[in-house]
């Protein structure tokens, strides 16, 4: 695979993880109400199911959703649940209120002793449940195939991918993570649990009703 090729895969990789979703929410969530740690183990989750989705194109799941498209229907009904749920945290979280950003970390990432697994695992999940991720993968399958790519260079774009996802969510997270960044969420949190609450239910619910409209089709 040529170096242009894998500049452009690259960069358009970045660009959408630059951009704000559902990413960039898990990270900015965990590092707000649970502080530096949690959003860069948010951050490490994000790029560990960057990496993951890389390896399983690999081995040909680009293949299996083609032959079985359910495949991906399937995975808009799961991740919109789980965005769903994930809203509904948030927003139990607004509705309950508390006056501390311990307080809410507990709302959020509760017990408060696995605050960094639970973190981990939100990030992670939020990647593999996201059927947006596995149609991107699918584009860099298609553009690897028309650039005489090899199933092996999927990988090589999976480590820079997970690469790039750790250094841009790991930026998020420590700006997110500033005393400033948690005074502000700790003085507006109902205000700004909400504002998750509500970005993550228009997220789950579109994609759930994409996956609605496929089983009807």
């Amino acid at each position: 695979m040529y170096m242009m090729e894998l500049g452009t895969v690259m960069a358009g990789i970045a660009l959408a993880q630059i951009s704000p979703g559902p990413n960039m929410m898990a990270v900015s969530s965990a590092a707000l109400s649970g502080g530096r740690q949690p959003g860069l183990l948010s951050a490490v989750g994000v790029a560990t199911g960057v990496f993951i989705w890389s390896v399983l194109f690999s081995f040909g799941i680009g293949a299996v959703i083609d032959a079985f498209p359910q495949s991906l229907t399937a995975m808009k009904l799961v991740g919109g649940g789980y965005f769903l749920y994930l809203a509904l945290k948030s927003l139990w979280s607004c509705l309950k209120g508390s006056g501390s950003v311990g307080s809410a970390r507990d709302n959020l990432y509760s017990p408060a002793s696995k605050i960094g697994f639970t973190a981990y695992r939100t990030g992670l999940l939020v990647v593999l449940t996201n059927p947006k991720a596995a149609l991107m993968w699918v584009a860099v399958s298609m553009f690897l195939a028309s650039a005489q790519g090899t199933h092996p260079a999927l990988i090589v774009i999976g480590v820079l991918a997970s690469c790039s996802a750790m250094v841009i969510y790991g930026i998020y997270a420590l700006l997110f993570s500033t005393g400033v960044a948690i005074r502000a969420y700790q003085r507006f949190f109902r205000v700004v649990d909400g504002i998750f609450g509500a970005v993550f239910g228009v997220i789950g619910s579109k994609i759930l009703i994409d996956g609605m409209r496929d089983l009807r089709s």
